[in-house]
């Protein structure tokens, strides 16, 4: 077998592929290019390549964010996104990454990166597989809170859609809210939002 040959082999197995996942079998990342260059892969971001056949969900763009950031956890909108908890559809993939961690360049995958620090970051992560892939994405609860936490950036009328949205639907509870709103010190902001639909 050609080392082209098990190269698509690969990207037909996991849908999309990195230049990494290529060199840990001992196989050189320029036959990512000469694939590409043959039209039988497509370049999705820096290193990250997709199969040109693979079957392709509506939350592919997930897939490539996680691959390109492996560390980045799914936020906000495209969190929200992902529970169907909003009307919103994001055009970027938003995505967490710890405070100190430098943000990727990308041109090629429409990326908005947010940082969080200790619980923040590390509470209320959910693993989904999608394609093969995992996937961490923040829980509901989680993702509401930090809606309010970023109201400034996605605006106050998404984080109110997003909370009454998420307690019509029984996916989270008061409690599992104001347990998060705790952790990320939103108690104060969503106190007056949490007694008046409560």
């Amino acid at each position: 077998m050609t080392r082209m040959q098990q190269v698509l082999d690969l990207s037909r197995e996991m849908g999309v592929i990195r230049a990494k996942d290529v060199e840990q079998k001992g196989i050189h990342r320029e036959y990512l290019k000469r694939l590409e260059q043959q039209g039988l892969l497509i370049r999705s971001a820096r290193g990250v390549y997709t199969f040109t056949d693979a079957d392709i969900t509506e939350r592919h763009t997930l897939v490539e964010a996680v691959q390109r950031v492996p560390n980045g956890i799914v936020c906000l909108l495209s969190a929200l996104s992902f529970h169907n908890l909003t009307t919103q559809v994001p055009f970027e993939v938003w995505l967490t990454i710890p405070q100190k961690t430098r943000a990727p360049k990308e041109n090629l995958l429409p990326l908005r990166i947010v940082r969080m620090s200790g619980q923040a970051l590390e509470s209320g992560i959910e693993e989904h597989e999608i394609e093969g892939v995992r996937v961490r994405v923040y829980s509901p609860a989680k993702t509401v809170v930090d809606c309010f936490k970023f109201r400034n950036k996605i605006g106050l009328d998404v984080a109110l859609e997003a909370l009454r949205e998420c307690l019509r639907s029984k996916r989270c509870t008061v409690d599992s809210l104001w347990q998060y709103a705790k952790i990320c010190r939103m108690q104060n902001v969503m106190r007056p939002y949490l007694e008046a639909l409560g």
